[in-house]
């Protein structure tokens, strides 16, 4: 067994996560991880710093995002590894893509006051300074707020699609983030299929659309695939010809139960993994 141990899917403060990119080097040291990738939904603000303290403290840093799609009426999320920052045209679609964030959360904020909740972007933004306000954020506030009992409240009821606070906002196909990726000079991964609960005909015809793109790999090692899952998305990515990768989705506090590098406890993603991506861009 391969006891090196990494983590390709982790989130800093600069979007949803609560650790500063150095705080989640420093926890990675402690988790005994040697390779970490941070793969911010939709921003790369955090990877200068966490590539700082990485290579201080000698831990391998990939730098990553997590970019957000739509799919035939699913959200579906591509993870790129190994990007380039400073591709423009991967960072003016982020923006334009944070923008469109940006509008939906005034009028989500509106729906939520007239639900009778005191909140405002001003006030979000004195509580989780310097970050992406993102519906997790949402959430935080108004659980620490003391206006719901818990995270999943707030999405069961007030924030999750098809909920009365709910916004829709326009998104890019997985296919398109794939482009951008690849644009970019990173690996497309395909992130945690197991959240998306899809029909095997239909994950099947994504993937071959998203394979046609140049899609790499798939993330079959994940914190919420039951023993049973991750033999089947294992099988599934040999099958589809995909490399397999594997992340914890570590948020800090948002995701309490979540431990980087463990997940719930369970979670074994081998160095091994990130040496066959590295195979694959050579």
């Amino acid at each position: 067994m391969d006891t090196r141990i990494i983590d390709l899917h982790v989130h800093s403060n600069a979007s949803d996560g609560t650790f500063t990119p150095t705080q989640l080097v420093e926890e990675a040291k402690k988790a005994g991880l040697c390779a970490f990738a941070l793969t911010d939904h939709d921003t790369t603000d955090g990877v200068a710093e966490a590539k700082r303290a990485a290579e201080a403290a000698g831990i391998e840093l990939v730098p990553g995002v997590e970019l957000s799609t739509e799919y035939e009426g699913k959200e579906i999320h591509v993870l790129g590894l190994y990007i380039d920052i400073t591709n423009e045209a991967l960072q003016k679609h982020m923006a334009d893509f944070r923008d469109s964030r940006d509008n939906r959360n005034v009028y989500m904020l509106e729906k939520l006051r007239a639900e009778g909740f005191d909140i405002t972007q001003e006030a979000l933004e004195a509580m989780f300074p310097d970050a992406v306000i993102t519906r997790a954020h949402v959430a935080r506030y108004l659980l620490d707020k003391g206006y719901i009992p818990d995270i999943k409240t707030a999405f069961s009821e007030y924030i999750g699609e098809g909920c009365r606070c709910y916004v829709e906002r326009p998104k890019v196909t997985p296919m398109d983030a794939v482009d951008y990726i690849l644009e970019a000079g990173g690996t497309p991964v395909l992130a945690h299929p197991v959240v998306y609960r899809m029909e095997r005909p239909q994950l099947k015809k994504m993937i071959a659309e998203m394979k046609a793109h140049g899609l790499v790999g798939m993330e079959a090692v994940y914190s919420e695939n039951t023993p049973a899952d991750e033999q089947d998305y294992r099988a599934l990515a040999r099958e589809q010809g995909l490399l397999i990768t594997g992340g914890s989705d570590f948020h800090g506090e948002n995701k309490p139960d979540i431990r980087l590098g463990k997940g719930r406890g369970g979670l074994y993603i081998p160095y091994s993994f990130l040496e066959e991506i590295k195979k694959a861009r050579s």
